[in-house]
């Protein structure tokens, strides 16, 4: 019976995971601020013709707006591998998130307290699907502060989903985010799975 040599390098765990959120909320940002590699960006200048559609409300300097996914990478210790995919915000493209959810074990909903709101469709999305989620609020400058209790109770988020404060432009914030997640999908698989 042949056996592997124990001083092969071991592959790390591949692992999908989603970054989800309204329009404007820092999707893009959190996956080019973690990512190891130049992240995949499929983002497109905002137009006119957008006008009527898409809501500014809050972002009104948002130039672009991704329209099919981001893509990055990232390795957590010599055990894990992350590929992240930021879904599109916008009601238009919601027909992607399908294709994109498929395989993944869990999903960060990225949350902008001055539209709290815009995260409602993620959340529900994920409840529907039986995906593990956590919600990190992106603390934006000027934004309405919360405790994070507060949060959970506006978005009728069950006490066992973890709410943490972030700052999608810093990659240890972003590192701690997709831990957490990481964490929390696990503690959510059955026993005989997790190995």
């Amino acid at each position: 019976m042949a056996f592997g040599r124990s001083d092969q390098p071991k592959m790390p765990k591949a692992i999908k995971l989603l970054i989800a959120g309204g329009f404007g909320v820092g999707k893009t940002t959190m996956v080019g601020a973690v990512s190891e590699i130049r992240p995949l960006r499929t983002e497109e200048t905002l137009t006119d013709r957008s006008v009527g559609i898409d809501d500014l409300s809050g972002v009104e300097t948002k130039a672009t707006t991704t329209v099919a996914m981001d893509f990055g990478r990232i390795s957590i210790g010599d055990e894990f591998m992350l590929y992240l995919f930021g879904t599109p915000g916008q009601e238009r493209f919601w027909f992607v998130w399908d294709e994109l959810a498929r395989g993944a074990l869990g999903a960060v909903v990225l949350a902008d307290t001055r539209r709290l709101a815009d995260c409602f469709p993620s959340v529900d999305y994920f409840e529907r699907r039986g995906t593990p989620f956590i919600v990190a609020v992106n603390c934006f400058e000027g934004a309405p502060v919360f405790e994070l209790a507060e949060v959970k109770l506006a978005l009728n988020l069950g006490e066992d989903i973890p709410v943490l404060l972030c700052d999608a432009r810093k990659r240890e914030s972003g590192k701690e985010v997709l831990i957490t997640l990481v964490k929390h999908a696990y503690g959510k698989r059955p026993m005989a799975t997790v190995k």
